[in-house]
């Protein structure tokens, strides 16, 4: 257990009046099953992250355990009867802090001693409810998301395990930090997976260009998907006439076209379509049979249903697709792109993503991420997606109009919790806004909920990579940081020459200080700074998603997002910010992974917007 709540009473339940509830992450009871300590998730338990000297909620004293091990080695009282106010939570909390700000290194660690009410508010939202979470670096989005799972696993476990939970992260080596959250929790049972993972049904094998991963990823090319599938109907020319012992019934064409109008009228899928034109040829037929005098029933439907002649005028029609194929002919088939994309692509963006040199099949063709969104979106327009009860997905505002449409798919009829920062959008296709992006999610009502108080990011820290927020999100406001911390921050400049010293000194004592530790630098330099350190004897791990990362992790900083490190160089931010189009977004994500100490070495002068930070550092 951590925490303790003393209770004067409970809503109308006064008699809780004077009982006293042990917290912690599992349930425990005695051999009389009297609860020894209670699980965090319990209603019993929310007033002990919510409580407040304005509103007590029930509560006469919150009390704080701290541990080292399994050894108790403090606690402190917050008294709220009678309006006295002691050692409080939060910043005044010197267990919470101490926990708050202990080093760590490994995966990330649930955060239930010390769920601040922002971040409880979150957890606890109701299950029907989609939340999306705008989150500054430092308050605990991604925490947030994976203990509001265990929250509803916890409050709604029978519905939630029947319709499935899933996690969406960015990137493995994302997956592998936050791996150990929901086991902690007691919660095995949740799929977390990356984009890549979740719509694996081919091989991707290429990459595209800019130009053509934005096309791919807009929403137009649901559009374009769905204006080549339904072009490949095709008119009715002949009737349909199926035998019947010594009779022949005929459907004739224009009827049948009338079949075909009214289904493609209900919106229903293609492969739904296909059925239900069968179905609607052998009901117009026994309808006639019948008024013929003859009785029919259902195995005389199916049996015309099945008929050669009924099979050969859907195939004609309403041909069999896959949804592999589809894509394949819409980007190997130039006419069939501009057909389908008329009117919704310019001859540039058509040139972009048509493939100048068409594969055979689908086996040799070189797939792109982007392939595979359009591969899913295919998919659902001939057979419905089936929906999950609940999905996360963290670092939401990198995902293309397509992955959230994806997404959406999969919960349309549960809930989803969706985390990120605008500020951290480094895709050329990152959102501008959470109206838009929650939009093409298919979740337009979701509220907005906003983390701006840092708790594990220091004050000073958070400041200088705040100078950036003016030039890449200019409508969100600062996040505040409960740390003050002085001498977090470190700005080293050096020649080029010296460099290398620098950097191998400062890792050497960012490894002689408690926790984790981190070089992160553009993609491009990470070989060089992996040959330099090793020629230094400094033991490190290229963070790549597989293995655990040793104290010294070498992290390229496209991988960085969502990751957090006691100690953190950031080398050269210029060439960071210069490696892309939206690299002082990149930049802003690699200056708020430090949790405690942050040195930025550099031989190029820093971008404008921290220029005037770097010339009144000490």
């Amino acid at each position: 257990f951590f925490g303790r709540g003393d209770y004067t009473e409970l809503g109308q339940a006064q008699e809780l009046a004077g009982e006293q509830f042990h917290i912690g992450r599992r349930h425990v009871h005695d051999p009389h099953g009297a609860p020894v300590v209670v699980d965090w998730r319990a209603p019993v338990c929310r007033p002990f992250y919510r409580a407040s000297q304005g509103d007590p909620m029930g509560l006469a004293r919150r009390r704080r355990f701290g541990f080292s091990g399994a050894e108790l080695t403090a606690y402190e009282d917050e008294v709220f009867s009678g309006g006295q106010r002691a050692a409080g939570p939060g910043p005044a909390s010197r267990i919470l802090i101490e926990e708050i700000e202990r080093p760590r290194s490994g995966p990330m660690r649930d955060i239930v001693a010390t769920i601040q009410p922002d971040q409880d508010d979150i957890v606890r939202a109701d299950a029907e409810q989609t939340v999306c979470v705008q989150g500054a670096p430092g308050t605990g989005k991604t925490a947030v998301g994976l203990h509001r799972v265990a929250y509803l696993l916890y409050a709604h476990p029978e519905r939630l395990l029947r319709g499935g939970v899933l996690v969406v992260g960015p990137n493995r080596a994302f997956l592998s930090y936050i791996r150990h959250v929901l086991p902690a929790l007691g919660e095995f049972d949740v799929r977390q997976v990356t984009m890549t993972d979740l719509l694996a049904t081919v091989p991707v094998r290429g990459d595209d260009s800019e130009l053509a991963a934005v096309v791919k990823g807009s929403a137009r090319m649901a559009v374009v998907l769905r204006n080549a599938l339904w072009d490949q109907l095709a008119e009715p020319a002949q009737p349909v006439v199926v035998p019947r012992g010594s009779r022949r019934w005929r459907v004739p064409a224009f009827e049948i076209a009338e079949l075909v109008d009214e289904l493609r009228a209900r919106g229903v899928r293609f492969g739904t379509g296909r059925e239900m034109l069968a179905h609607r040829i052998a009901h117009v037929i026994l309808t006639r049979m019948e008024a013929d005098g003859e009785s029919c029933d259902d195995r005389t439907h199916d049996a015309v249903r099945r008929t050669r002649q009924v099979r050969a005028a859907v195939d004609a029609i309403w041909p069999k697709t896959d949804p592999v194929r589809l894509v394949l002919r819409v980007l190997g088939d130039r006419q069939v792109l501009e057909r389908a994309s008329a009117g919704l692509l310019t001859p540039a963006e058509q040139d972009a993503i048509s493939w100048p040199s068409p594969p055979r099949g689908p086996g040799s063709a070189r797939w792109s991420a982007a392939d595979a969104v359009l591969i899913d979106e295919a998919r659902d327009l001939i057979e419905r997606t089936p929906s999950l009860a609940h999905v996360v997905v963290d670092e939401a505002q990198d995902l293309s109009p397509m992955e959230c449409r994806a997404l959406g798919r999969r919960c349309e009829t549960g809930s989803a919790t969706v985390l990120g920062d605008i500020a951290q959008g480094t895709t050329p296709w990152a959102a501008e806004s959470w109206k838009a992006m929650l939009g093409h999610l298919g979740k337009s009502g979701a509220g907005l909920r906003v983390l701006d108080t840092g708790y594990r990011v220091p004050r000073q820290i958070l400041d200088f990579a705040s100078l950036l927020l003016a030039h890449i999100a200019p409508g969100l406001s600062p996040a505040r940081s409960v740390r003050q911390d002085p001498g977090s921050l470190a700005l080293q400049p050096v020649t080029a020459a010296g460099l290398p010293g620098a950097l191998t000194a400062a890792c050497a004592d960012a490894l002689a200080r408690p926790g984790s530790a981190a070089v992160i630098a553009a993609d491009d330099q990470v070989p060089g700074l992996s040959a330099i350190l090793a020629a230094a004897g400094l033991p490190h791990a290229t963070l790549d998603g597989g293995a655990d990362a040793m104290p010294l992790s070498l992290v390229p900083v496209t991988l960085a997002k969502g990751l957090e490190f006691d100690q953190v160089i950031v080398l050269e931010p210029a060439r960071i910010a210069a490696a892309e189009a939206r690299g002082l977004h990149r930049l802003y994500v690699a200056l708020t992974r430090a949790v405690s100490r942050l040195t930025v070495l550099h031989a190029e002068p820093l971008p404008e917007p921290l220029r005037q930070a770097a010339a009144t550092s000490p």
